[in-house]
Protein backbone atom coordinates (compact mmCIF):
# COMPACT_ATOMS: atom_id res chain seq x y z
CA UNK A 1 0.00 0.00 0.00
CA UNK A 2 1.55 3.19 -0.67
CA UNK A 3 1.91 5.83 1.63
CA UNK A 4 1.79 8.98 0.85
CA UNK A 5 3.09 12.67 2.35
CA UNK A 6 1.37 15.47 0.67
CA UNK A 7 2.71 18.91 2.50
CA UNK A 8 0.40 21.87 2.04
CA UNK A 9 -3.31 21.93 2.56
CA UNK A 10 -4.24 24.58 -0.22
CA UNK A 11 -6.05 24.19 -2.66
CA UNK A 12 -3.21 22.38 -4.88
CA UNK A 13 -2.67 20.33 -1.62
CA UNK A 14 -6.27 19.14 -0.81
CA UNK A 15 -6.94 18.26 -4.73
CA UNK A 16 -4.11 16.17 -4.39
CA UNK A 17 -4.62 14.65 -1.35
CA UNK A 18 -8.51 14.07 -2.67
CA UNK A 19 -7.79 12.27 -6.14
CA UNK A 20 -4.33 10.36 -4.95
CA UNK A 21 -6.99 8.83 -1.97
CA UNK A 22 -9.75 7.67 -4.90
CA UNK A 23 -7.14 5.22 -5.08
CA UNK A 24 -8.41 2.69 -2.46
CA UNK A 25 -4.36 1.27 -1.94
CA UNK A 26 -2.67 4.96 -1.50
CA UNK A 27 -2.11 5.64 2.47
CA UNK A 28 -2.57 9.27 2.56
CA UNK A 29 -1.21 11.46 5.15
CA UNK A 30 -1.83 15.62 4.67
CA UNK A 31 0.21 17.57 6.86
CA UNK A 32 0.66 21.66 6.91
CA UNK A 33 1.40 24.40 9.08
CA UNK A 34 -1.95 26.15 7.72
CA UNK A 35 -5.91 24.53 7.60
CA UNK A 36 -8.56 25.47 6.30
CA UNK A 37 -10.29 27.96 8.84
CA UNK A 38 -7.04 29.66 8.89
CA UNK A 39 -6.44 33.38 8.18
CA UNK A 40 -2.12 33.97 7.23
CA UNK A 41 -0.43 35.99 4.97
CA UNK A 42 1.65 32.40 4.27
CA UNK A 43 -1.27 30.83 2.82
CA UNK A 44 -2.98 32.00 -0.01
CA UNK A 45 -6.05 29.29 -0.53
CA UNK A 46 -8.60 31.29 1.59
CA UNK A 47 -7.93 34.96 0.34
CA UNK A 48 -8.46 33.88 -3.34
CA UNK A 49 -11.38 35.47 -5.18
CA UNK A 50 -11.78 32.45 -6.76
CA UNK A 51 -13.60 32.43 -10.13
CA UNK A 52 -12.52 30.93 -13.11
CA UNK A 53 -11.28 32.91 -15.83
CA UNK A 54 -8.42 31.23 -18.06
CA UNK A 55 -4.98 33.06 -17.82
CA UNK A 56 -3.13 30.38 -19.69
CA UNK A 57 -1.68 30.62 -22.99
CA UNK A 58 -2.75 27.84 -25.88
CA UNK A 59 0.06 26.09 -24.99
CA UNK A 60 0.36 25.65 -21.52
CA UNK A 61 -3.65 25.67 -21.18
CA UNK A 62 -4.09 21.78 -20.20
CA UNK A 63 -4.67 22.04 -16.60
CA UNK A 64 -7.56 24.90 -17.17
CA UNK A 65 -9.08 22.82 -19.74
CA UNK A 66 -8.42 19.93 -17.71
CA UNK A 67 -10.36 21.22 -13.99
CA UNK A 68 -13.28 23.52 -15.90
CA UNK A 69 -15.83 20.43 -16.79
CA UNK A 70 -15.05 19.48 -12.82
CA UNK A 71 -15.85 22.82 -11.67
CA UNK A 72 -18.85 23.06 -13.87
CA UNK A 73 -20.68 19.46 -12.30
CA UNK A 74 -19.43 20.30 -9.03
CA UNK A 75 -21.78 24.20 -9.46
CA UNK A 76 -24.46 22.07 -10.69
CA UNK A 77 -24.79 19.29 -9.39
CA UNK A 78 -23.20 19.32 -5.80
CA UNK A 79 -24.40 22.38 -3.90
CA UNK A 80 -22.69 21.69 -1.00
CA UNK A 81 -19.77 22.79 -2.58
CA UNK A 82 -20.41 26.05 -2.54
CA UNK A 83 -19.82 26.86 -6.39
CA UNK A 84 -21.89 28.90 -8.11
CA UNK A 85 -22.14 29.45 -12.30
CA UNK A 86 -22.55 33.27 -13.13
CA UNK A 87 -22.06 35.01 -16.46
CA UNK A 88 -18.28 36.69 -16.80
CA UNK A 89 -17.03 39.67 -18.88
CA UNK A 90 -14.08 40.60 -19.97
CA UNK A 91 -12.81 43.87 -21.64
CA UNK A 92 -9.83 44.71 -23.22
CA UNK A 93 -8.51 48.62 -23.56
CA UNK A 94 -7.02 49.92 -26.87
CA UNK A 95 -4.12 50.87 -24.97
CA UNK A 96 -3.74 47.38 -23.89
CA UNK A 97 -4.73 45.37 -27.36
CA UNK A 98 -2.14 47.81 -28.82
CA UNK A 99 0.46 46.27 -26.37
CA UNK A 100 -1.02 42.50 -26.68
CA UNK A 101 -0.39 43.24 -30.48
CA UNK A 102 3.26 44.52 -29.95
CA UNK A 103 3.99 41.53 -27.76
CA UNK A 104 4.68 44.37 -24.48
CA UNK A 105 1.71 43.43 -22.34
CA UNK A 106 2.32 42.17 -19.17
CA UNK A 107 -0.60 39.82 -17.84
CA UNK A 108 -1.71 36.74 -19.00
CA UNK A 109 -3.52 35.14 -22.08
CA UNK A 110 -7.11 35.97 -20.79
CA UNK A 111 -7.17 39.87 -22.83
CA UNK A 112 -5.88 38.19 -26.05
CA UNK A 113 -7.92 38.68 -29.01
CA UNK A 114 -9.50 35.32 -30.85
CA UNK A 115 -8.72 33.75 -26.99
CA UNK A 116 -8.29 29.46 -27.35
CA UNK A 117 -11.01 29.60 -24.59
CA UNK A 118 -13.70 30.45 -26.52
CA UNK A 119 -13.70 26.48 -27.37
CA UNK A 120 -14.08 25.72 -23.62
CA UNK A 121 -17.26 27.91 -23.01
CA UNK A 122 -20.22 26.70 -24.99
CA UNK A 123 -21.81 30.05 -24.72
CA UNK A 124 -18.88 32.20 -25.72
CA UNK A 125 -19.40 35.32 -27.64
CA UNK A 126 -17.54 38.43 -28.19
CA UNK A 127 -19.75 41.53 -27.51
CA UNK A 128 -21.56 44.23 -29.32
CA UNK A 129 -19.79 48.00 -29.79
CA UNK A 130 -23.22 48.74 -27.56
CA UNK A 131 -22.46 46.81 -24.89
CA UNK A 132 -18.99 48.07 -24.25
CA UNK A 133 -18.57 50.45 -21.76
CA UNK A 134 -16.82 53.56 -22.90
CA UNK A 135 -13.32 53.35 -23.02
CA UNK A 136 -13.33 50.03 -24.05
CA UNK A 137 -12.28 48.63 -27.44
CA UNK A 138 -13.73 44.94 -27.52
CA UNK A 139 -14.78 42.52 -24.88
CA UNK A 140 -16.22 38.84 -25.00
CA UNK A 141 -18.89 37.05 -22.17
CA UNK A 142 -19.09 33.41 -20.82
CA UNK A 143 -20.75 31.54 -18.62
CA UNK A 144 -18.29 30.99 -15.70
CA UNK A 145 -18.18 29.96 -12.14
CA UNK A 146 -17.29 31.66 -8.74
CA UNK A 147 -16.05 29.45 -5.79
CA UNK A 148 -17.23 30.17 -2.46
CA UNK A 149 -13.81 29.66 -0.97
CA UNK A 150 -14.75 29.35 2.88
CA UNK A 151 -17.10 26.73 1.90
CA UNK A 152 -15.48 24.93 -0.80
CA UNK A 153 -12.05 24.12 1.28
CA UNK A 154 -13.89 22.45 3.61
CA UNK A 155 -16.00 20.27 1.84
CA UNK A 156 -12.22 19.26 0.16
CA UNK A 157 -11.72 18.34 3.92
CA UNK A 158 -14.74 16.37 4.08
CA UNK A 159 -14.11 14.63 0.70
CA UNK A 160 -10.73 13.63 1.82
CA UNK A 161 -11.45 12.33 5.01
CA UNK A 162 -14.33 10.15 3.70
CA UNK A 163 -11.56 8.61 1.75
CA UNK A 164 -9.70 7.69 4.33
CA UNK A 165 -7.05 10.54 4.44
CA UNK A 166 -5.59 11.85 7.67
CA UNK A 167 -4.47 15.84 8.06
CA UNK A 168 -2.10 16.50 10.43
CA UNK A 169 -1.09 19.90 11.78
CA UNK A 170 3.18 20.34 11.16
CA UNK A 171 5.82 21.97 10.17
CA UNK A 172 8.39 20.80 8.03
CA UNK A 173 12.12 22.45 7.59
CA UNK A 174 13.22 20.20 4.99
CA UNK A 175 10.79 18.38 2.68
CA UNK A 176 12.88 14.89 3.74
CA UNK A 177 11.46 15.38 6.97
CA UNK A 178 7.91 14.71 6.02
CA UNK A 179 8.57 11.40 4.59
CA UNK A 180 8.76 10.46 8.78
CA UNK A 181 4.77 12.15 9.20
CA UNK A 182 3.29 9.45 8.07
CA UNK A 183 0.14 8.83 9.65
CA UNK A 184 0.33 5.07 8.64
CA UNK A 185 3.84 4.72 10.21
CA UNK A 186 7.30 3.90 8.72
CA UNK A 187 8.49 5.89 5.44
CA UNK A 188 6.78 7.72 3.23
CA UNK A 189 7.41 5.98 -0.34
CA UNK A 190 6.34 9.30 -1.82
CA UNK A 191 6.27 13.42 -0.87
CA UNK A 192 3.73 15.99 -2.60
CA UNK A 193 5.14 19.27 -2.39
CA UNK A 194 2.28 21.77 -2.86
CA UNK A 195 3.70 24.31 -0.28
CA UNK A 196 2.98 27.17 -2.83
CA UNK A 197 5.00 30.89 -2.04
CA UNK A 198 7.02 28.97 1.07
CA UNK A 199 8.28 26.84 -2.11
CA UNK A 200 10.96 29.66 -1.87
CA UNK A 201 11.79 28.43 2.04
CA UNK A 202 11.45 25.01 1.98
CA UNK A 203 15.09 23.75 2.96
CA UNK A 204 15.53 20.76 -0.15
CA UNK A 205 13.28 23.19 -2.27
CA UNK A 206 14.29 26.75 -1.86
CA UNK A 207 13.34 27.62 -5.26
CA UNK A 208 14.32 31.39 -6.10
CA UNK A 209 12.02 31.73 -8.94
CA UNK A 210 9.12 31.54 -6.75
CA UNK A 211 7.58 35.40 -5.30
CA UNK A 212 4.95 36.77 -3.85
CA UNK A 213 2.03 38.79 -6.11
CA UNK A 214 0.16 41.00 -3.60
CA UNK A 215 -3.34 41.17 -4.33
CA UNK A 216 -5.35 43.86 -1.98
CA UNK A 217 -9.09 43.22 -2.49
CA UNK A 218 -12.22 44.16 -1.18
CA UNK A 219 -15.57 42.20 0.08
CA UNK A 220 -18.70 44.00 -0.11
CA UNK A 221 -22.08 42.87 0.55
CA UNK A 222 -23.50 44.29 -2.64
CA UNK A 223 -24.64 41.69 -4.64
CA UNK A 224 -22.91 41.52 -8.71
CA UNK A 225 -25.15 40.69 -11.36
CA UNK A 226 -22.32 39.21 -13.01
CA UNK A 227 -18.70 38.94 -13.11
CA UNK A 228 -15.78 41.63 -14.94
CA UNK A 229 -12.70 42.20 -15.58
CA UNK A 230 -10.59 44.61 -17.50
CA UNK A 231 -7.20 44.61 -19.24
CA UNK A 232 -5.49 47.49 -17.09
CA UNK A 233 -6.34 50.33 -15.18
CA UNK A 234 -5.30 54.32 -15.27
CA UNK A 235 -4.10 54.27 -11.89
CA UNK A 236 -0.82 51.58 -12.35
CA UNK A 237 1.08 49.20 -14.05
CA UNK A 238 0.41 46.56 -11.37
CA UNK A 239 -3.26 47.83 -10.40
CA UNK A 240 -6.17 45.69 -11.74
CA UNK A 241 -10.18 45.76 -11.49
CA UNK A 242 -12.45 42.89 -11.31
CA UNK A 243 -15.62 42.10 -9.43
CA UNK A 244 -16.91 38.76 -8.91
CA UNK A 245 -19.82 37.20 -6.70
CA UNK A 246 -19.14 34.31 -4.19
CA UNK A 247 -21.63 31.70 -4.53
CA UNK A 248 -24.21 31.23 -1.01
CA UNK A 249 -23.65 34.63 0.18
CA UNK A 250 -20.07 34.73 0.31
CA UNK A 251 -19.59 37.89 -0.29
CA UNK A 252 -18.41 40.09 -3.45
CA UNK A 253 -15.16 40.79 -3.99
CA UNK A 254 -13.65 44.18 -5.64
CA UNK A 255 -10.02 43.82 -6.55
CA UNK A 256 -6.93 44.12 -6.88
CA UNK A 257 -3.29 44.67 -7.03
CA UNK A 258 -0.79 42.61 -8.57
CA UNK A 259 2.45 43.52 -6.89
CA UNK A 260 5.42 40.91 -7.56
CA UNK A 261 7.75 40.98 -5.16
CA UNK A 262 5.78 42.37 -2.37
CA UNK A 263 5.20 40.56 0.99
CA UNK A 264 3.03 43.16 2.79
CA UNK A 265 0.27 41.62 4.22
CA UNK A 266 -1.46 44.84 5.47
CA UNK A 267 -3.90 46.28 3.76
CA UNK A 268 -3.56 50.31 2.38
CA UNK A 269 -6.49 52.25 2.54
CA UNK A 270 -5.14 54.52 -0.76
CA UNK A 271 -5.26 51.04 -2.91
CA UNK A 272 -8.52 50.46 -0.89
CA UNK A 273 -10.17 53.43 -2.41
CA UNK A 274 -9.04 53.02 -5.97
CA UNK A 275 -10.04 49.88 -6.12
CA UNK A 276 -13.83 50.78 -5.07
CA UNK A 277 -13.94 53.65 -7.25
CA UNK A 278 -12.95 51.70 -9.60
CA UNK A 279 -15.52 49.10 -9.74
CA UNK A 280 -18.58 51.35 -9.11
CA UNK A 281 -17.03 52.88 -12.52
CA UNK A 282 -17.02 49.69 -14.19
CA UNK A 283 -20.56 48.70 -12.64
CA UNK A 284 -22.20 51.57 -11.29
CA UNK A 285 -25.87 48.76 -10.63
CA UNK A 286 -23.59 47.45 -7.97
CA UNK A 287 -23.79 50.55 -5.30
CA UNK A 288 -26.99 51.48 -6.78
CA UNK A 289 -25.38 54.40 -8.49
CA UNK A 290 -24.47 55.57 -5.30
CA UNK A 291 -20.78 55.12 -6.08
CA UNK A 292 -18.19 54.08 -3.45
CA UNK A 293 -20.66 55.23 -0.51
CA UNK A 294 -23.20 52.68 -1.50
CA UNK A 295 -21.16 50.06 -1.21
CA UNK A 296 -21.39 47.74 2.16
CA UNK A 297 -17.61 46.60 3.01
CA UNK A 298 -17.34 43.38 4.93
CA UNK A 299 -13.72 43.47 5.20
CA UNK A 300 -10.24 44.40 3.35
CA UNK A 301 -7.66 41.48 2.25
CA UNK A 302 -4.19 40.89 1.47
CA UNK A 303 -3.61 37.72 -0.14
CA UNK A 304 -0.13 36.27 -1.37
CA UNK A 305 -0.44 34.76 -5.25
CA UNK A 306 2.10 32.30 -5.39
CA UNK A 307 4.14 33.01 -8.77
CA UNK A 308 6.66 31.24 -10.68
CA UNK A 309 8.85 32.44 -12.81
CA UNK A 310 9.14 30.00 -15.85
CA UNK A 311 5.25 28.92 -14.31
CA UNK A 312 4.25 25.80 -12.02
CA UNK A 313 6.33 22.99 -11.04
CA UNK A 314 5.21 19.67 -11.36
CA UNK A 315 7.20 17.21 -11.51
CA UNK A 316 9.13 14.22 -9.97
CA UNK A 317 12.55 15.05 -8.00
CA UNK A 318 14.64 12.37 -5.80
CA UNK A 319 15.69 14.47 -2.68
CA UNK A 320 17.86 12.53 -0.46
CA UNK A 321 16.37 8.98 -0.36
CA UNK A 322 12.69 9.98 -1.08
CA UNK A 323 10.67 11.01 -4.22
CA UNK A 324 9.05 14.23 -4.25
CA UNK A 325 6.74 15.16 -6.74
CA UNK A 326 5.93 18.93 -6.83
CA UNK A 327 2.98 20.88 -7.57
CA UNK A 328 3.47 24.50 -6.78
CA UNK A 329 4.02 27.62 -8.19
CA UNK A 330 0.00 28.15 -9.94
CA UNK A 331 -0.07 32.43 -9.25
CA UNK A 332 -3.55 33.39 -9.47
CA UNK A 333 -4.78 30.01 -10.84
CA UNK A 334 -4.70 27.58 -8.31
CA UNK A 335 -8.55 27.02 -7.96
CA UNK A 336 -9.27 26.71 -11.98
CA UNK A 337 -6.40 24.55 -12.48
CA UNK A 338 -6.70 22.68 -9.72
CA UNK A 339 -7.89 19.14 -10.70
CA UNK A 340 -5.83 18.74 -14.02
CA UNK A 341 -2.95 19.53 -11.71
CA UNK A 342 -3.77 16.86 -9.50
CA UNK A 343 -4.26 14.47 -12.27
CA UNK A 344 -0.50 14.98 -12.99
CA UNK A 345 0.25 14.57 -9.62
CA UNK A 346 -1.50 11.01 -9.70
CA UNK A 347 0.61 10.28 -12.78
CA UNK A 348 3.47 10.90 -11.33
CA UNK A 349 2.99 9.21 -8.14
CA UNK A 350 1.87 6.27 -9.82
CA UNK A 351 5.44 6.58 -11.95
CA UNK A 352 7.45 6.79 -8.98
CA UNK A 353 5.20 3.61 -6.96
CA UNK A 354 5.29 1.56 -10.07
CA UNK A 355 9.18 1.63 -10.34
CA UNK A 356 9.65 1.20 -6.59
CA UNK A 357 7.67 -2.02 -7.03
CA UNK A 358 9.94 -3.13 -10.19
Amino acid sequence: MPNIVVVGAGVSGLTSAYLLSKQKDNVVTVVAKHMPGDYDIEYASPWAGANVLPMATAKNSSWERRTWPEIKRLATEVPEAGIHLLKSRVYRRQKDLEKLRAGGYSFDGLFEENPWYKSLFDDFRELSRDELPEGMASGCEFGSACINVMLYMPWLVGQCRANGVVLRRGQVKHISEAAALSHGGGKADVIVNTTGLMACRLGGVMDAKVVPVRGQVVVVRNEAPYMVTKSGTDDAADEVCYIMMRAAGGGTVLGGTYQKGQWESQPDPNYAMRIMRRAVEMMPELAGGKGVDGLDIVRHGVGLRPYREGGVRIEKEKIGDTWVVHNYGHAGWGYQGSYGCAQDVVALVDEVVSRSRL
